[in-house]
């Protein structure tokens, strides 16, 4: 069995590294058409600001050692550019030297990824301006700081990224503000819960602008809708959308976002081809809906599942709840299942319950209390979704509700979110 997998980030290397545990005479190629494969992509902006020092920390695995450890053979800087379902092959080019060839398979596994939104806005090809989507963007950004020396900073969105970029170029020494259409920061939260962190990140020196886009991008600046702000350099983070041009070409189904539609074991339309990773369409967990999630630890799994079926091991996906986790400075700021505008755009007639619970018992010194949401469909008393904004205890406790999620997600289980609740 021959299997080539496009992509090596996330999903791709984790098919190709469970293939091999599954299949010790499979031959597994990894085509990667950038320098890099298995990188941290969520410690990239701690680069940026300095918490990670040494760039090679954020390779997770290299080519060398893909090949030493796994027998995999992976080509970085060598880019599929057709896939020919009829003759199960696919055209490469090596962008190093310019040659062009033909890789056959039995399997093929494709995780390209989701590429950063640019939007049509006059300025967005200027110098000063950057996205984050792997490390030359971390070097490019890290490089122009060191030679530039900006004081200052916009980022543009404030979803994930754009906080942990914010975060980390304030660390750096500049002076930032985030430029956000909504109205709170971070989309899977409600406003309610965004407050504290809007609170928490201004006492931390960085500025806010919500409720207001960019319209155009200068040397010095941003004019905005409703003004406008002096600016040294600017971080483009306003999203991404999945990159499946190849797929389009060869005929594998996608819906209108352009995402790759697969089964719940990650097959497209096409015999013979798989799909993982923010490129595909997946199933929302508890609403059952089509939806974009394009979160890493999912991708990792979908890999996997991919690698199962190929090897002959029946293996399903069942959806993406959507649990993250995030960083900034000393707070953390954790999320599950559905917030209040999808339960509503879902149909679900929910309720919500409030908690402000100390990280430890409250006897014991420095605990500090974090807000807990939990939100609960009133007919069935599931618990559909869960934010955590605090300090301590913040993660371990999202644990437990993502769980709750998973576990009840089919019966009915009475008033158990309430005991839950309380801890």
């Amino acid at each position: 069995m021959k299997t080539v997998i496009i992509g090596g980030v996330a999903g791709g290397a984790s098919a190709a590294a469970r293939l091999r545990r599954l299949d010790e005479k499979a031959e597994i190629i990894v085509l990667e058409r950038g320098q890099y494969v298995s990188f941290a992509n969520c410690g990239l902006p701690y680069y940026i600001g300095g918490v990670i020092t040494d760039r090679d920390n954020l390779t997770l695995q290299t080519p060398q050692s893909f090949k030493s450890r796994f027998n995999i053979d992976v080509r970085v800087l060598n880019e599929a550019i057709k896939i020919d379902p009829e003759t199960k092959s696919v055209t490469v080019k090596n962008t190093e030297t310019g040659e062009i060839y033909t890789e056959s398979y039995d399997a093929l596994i494709l995780s390209p990824g989701a590429e950063p939104v640019k939007p049509n806005i006059k300025g967005i090809e200027n110098g000063n301006v950057f996205t984050l989507r792997n490390i030359p963007d971390t070097m490019r950004i890290k490089n122009y700081i060191t030679k530039n020396k900006p004081k200052s900073a916009v980022v543009v969105g404030g979803g994930y990224i754009g906080v942990e970029m914010a975060e980390n170029l304030k660390e750096a020494g500049l002076d930032v503000t985030i430029v956000e259409l909504s109205d709170h920061l971070i989309a899977p939260l409600d406003f309610d819960m965004a407050a504290d962190v809007h609170r928490y990140i201004k006492a931390k020196g960085i500025k806010l602008c919500l409720k207001n886009g960019v319209q155009e991008i200068t040397d010095d600046g941003v004019i905005l809708q409703n003004g406008e702000i002096k600016s040294d350099m600017v971080i483009m983070s306003v999203g991404v959308r999945p990159e499946t041009t190849l797929a389009k070409e060869c005929g594998i189904k996608t819906n209108a976002r352009g995402s790759i539609v697969v089964d719940s074991k990650m097959k497209t339309n096409i015999d013979g081809i798989y799909a993982v990773g923010d490129a595909v369409e997946v199933q929302d967990f508890i609403t059952k809906a089509p939806a974009f999630i394009p979160l890493a630890g999912p991708a990792n799994k979908q890999g996997r599942i991919a690698a199962d079926n190929i090897a002959g091991f029946e293996s399903e996906y069942t959806g993406t709840q959507g649990s993250a986790v995030l960083k900034l400075f000393d707070m953390t700021v954790a999320t599950t299942g559905l917030n209040e505008k999808s339960a509503e755009n879902a149909g679900i007639d929910f309720d919500k319950t409030y908690i402000y619970s100390a990280p430890h018992a409250t006897y014991y010194p420095g605990g500090t209390n974090m807000s807990v949401k939990a939100l609960w469909d009133k007919t069935t008393l599931k618990l559909i979704g869960a934010q955590i904004v605090g300090f301590d205890g913040v993660d371990k406790r999202m644990d437990v509700l993502a769980k709750i999620i998973q576990t009840f997600s089919v019966a009915p289980y009475g008033d158990i979110i309430f005991p839950v609740l309380c801890l």
